[in-house]
């Protein structure tokens, strides 16, 4: 009997063994973190240009482009680097430029003084009107430089063109020495013609100044074109098509576009609709289009009438009566087809 009660014991025991699960191993966590050992990764060092600026005396100068053109931006230093000087730092240009910028000089805007030449330099240079250069009609090979390009003139005054407005702070400014109109007894304007040697000039100068800062066609403009309803502006005698075929600049529209529109129209038809309010309408939102500060209304007001005119100034010089007749309607839209407002 004995023996039966151990093995009965023996064998309860090897159950009571077997049934046990493994012993887990304690997954409390630690109250206090224990804190991982990581290496320190150095941010990189920026890459320096490899065209580097040049020191000329006490000036710095940076005459390479960097830059993406084909984004307009241009990192090129036409004249010394201007640089802050704070008190108990160093300014240094380790890393200098950035490719992300581009030029302040967006446009070119023309005009001329209607004063003589000496009146001219006085009032530009004495009185509260300026521009960046005035050129001269005394025959000689100067250009007189009253503003440094960086700095803004007080040449454009209210103005607006495309998306931009206030254009003084954005072009350079060329005045031209020329008398300006006079008005007949019946107050015809009569306007003067340009001395083809003083074109020369201003060609050679606004050809320098577009090149330089890249500024395109459809922003080489007169004064009358910025703001038409005060100024006229270097006016009718401007030879604009000459520079655009002489020297590229500026915009023209191409006669055959222009000829294709015109051929369009069946003049009774124009006639009747011309002074209809949604061909007022869709003219001056073509006008606005290119580029001129002209809210479309359906109605001629004294602004359409002036920025016609100034359009006409430009583009059709040979009749500037402030309506939109055939032929101007066709070159208006030619020149849309030609230089669309992006």
């Amino acid at each position: 009997m004995r023996n039966s009660l151990y093995l009965i014991g023996l064998s309860v025991a090897l159950a009571s063994c077997a049934s046990q699960q493994p012993v887990k191993k304690n997954s409390t966590k630690s109250k206090t973190p224990v804190p991982k050992v990581t290496s320190q990764v150095k941010p990189p060092t920026p890459t320096v240009p490899k065209t580097q600026i040049q020191h000329e005396g006490d000036y710095d100068f940076f005459k390479v482009n960097i830059g993406d053109i084909s984004k307009n931006d241009n990192t090129i230093s036409y004249g010394s680097i201007v640089s802050a000087n704070p008190k108990g730092y160093k300014v240094v240009k380790t890393f200098f430029p950035s490719v992300a910028q581009n030029f302040r000089q967006k446009y070119i805007i023309l005009h001329y003084t209607a004063l003589d030449d000496d009146k001219s330099v006085t009032v530009l240079t004495q009185q509260s009107v300026s521009a960046h250069y005035l050129v001269n009609n005394l025959g000689d090979k100067d250009i007189y430089q009253l503003v440094d390009e960086n700095k803004r003139s007080y040449h454009a005054g209210i103005s607006a063109w495309r998306n931009d407005k206030m254009l003084n702070d954005t072009s350079i400014g060329i005045e031209i020495v020329n008398p300006g109109y006079v008005a007949d007894a019946s107050g015809m304007r009569i306007f003067p013609d340009f001395d083809d040697a003083q074109m020369k000039k201003v060609a050679a100068l606004v050809k320098d100044i577009a090149d330089r800062y890249m500024i395109p066609p459809t922003n080489i403009l007169a004064h009358s074109d910025i703001a038409p309803t005060r100024k006229s502006d270097p006016g009718p005698k401007f030879p604009w098509k000459k520079l655009y075929d002489e020297y590229q600049i500026g915009m023209w529209y191409d006669e055959a576009t222009k000829q294709e529109f015109y051929n369009q129209i069946i003049p009774e038809k124009y006639a009747l609709e011309m002074n209809t309010a949604p061909f007022i309408f869709k003219y001056q939102a073509a006008l606005k289009t290119l580029g001129y500060g002209l809210e479309p209304s359906g109605m001629v007001d004294n602004a359409t009438k002036k920025t016609i005119e100034a359009f006409q100034f430009h583009f059709r010089p040979e009749k500037y009566d402030g309506v939109m007749d055939a032929e101007t309607w066709s070159i208006l839209q030619a020149l849309n087809v030609k230089y669309p407002n992006k």
